[in-house]
């Protein structure tokens, strides 16, 4: 259903201009009181539906945090603070599950792992609200680094020069590359020669095939040094 019976004209995924979308069905005069009504009672529902746990695991942030951290503890406690790092992503802002405040999230994680003497910190950063593009935000993970005290790595959007350009202030002790990697099986040499990149084929990110977007990206000897 749509206010319209136009079909999209671009892939949602590529911006690249498509006719695969079959056109949607423009509502009815009659159906929009009906449509409004179901808005005001999914709002209803979310409302209820938020901060929903009143035990030791709902309400406050230490609450909210203390499943993870238990997690965290019971696998240092079996393997070891050494071989264990953690990822978060506390400025996230989909798949429902932003936060009210994330650098408060974020921080009071640190600190928390900082008493398990866990080895690394992965923090994505703050402009990755969404997973697939940067956005522009106030926010910074420099407190967070401040605070924790293991190997402290970021991701989120980085090419070759804002990479080394993080690691020369020191945001940051190293930088993760995930989509350039997907696209780029030898990005360490690629980084190196300063080589042209393969860009992404994000309509291929999580599908099932086996070869299709995950190893079918050239190297870079079938490439032209520039």
């Amino acid at each position: 259903m749509s206010c319209t019976n136009k079909p999209l004209r671009k892939d949602i995924l590529n911006n690249v201009a498509t006719d695969k979308y079959p056109p949607p069905r423009r509502l009815r005069t009659d159906e929009i009181p009906k449509l409004v009504n179901d808005f005001r009672i999914a709002a209803k529902n979310a409302m209820e539906a938020v901060n929903d746990r009143d035990d030791e695991y709902g309400g406050n942030l230490e609450n909210r945090c203390r499943f993870p951290l238990q997690v965290v503890k019971a696998i240092t406690d079996e393997i070891g603070a050494d071989k264990v790092g953690v990822r978060l992503s506390p400025f996230a802002d989909y798949n429902d599950c932003a936060d009210s405040d994330p650098q408060a999230l974020g921080i009071h994680m640190a600190q928390s792992l900082n008493q398990l003497g866990i080895l690394y910190c992965h923090m994505i950063e703050p402009r990755m609200i969404t997973q697939f593009s940067k956005c522009d935000t106030n926010w910074s993970l420099m407190p967070i680094r401040s605070i924790f005290k293991g190997t402290f790595i970021v991701a989120g959007g980085y090419n070759r020069s804002e990479g080394n350009r993080v690691i020369a202030c020191n945001a940051t002790d190293l930088v993760a590359f995930g989509r350039l990697f997907l696209a780029n099986p030898d990005l360490p040499a690629r980084f190196e020669f300063d080589a042209e990149l393969n860009e992404p084929d994000a309509s291929t990110f999580y599908t099932h095939d086996p070869v299709l977007g995950y190893t079918d990206y050239p190297f870079l000897e079938n490439t032209t040094i520039v």
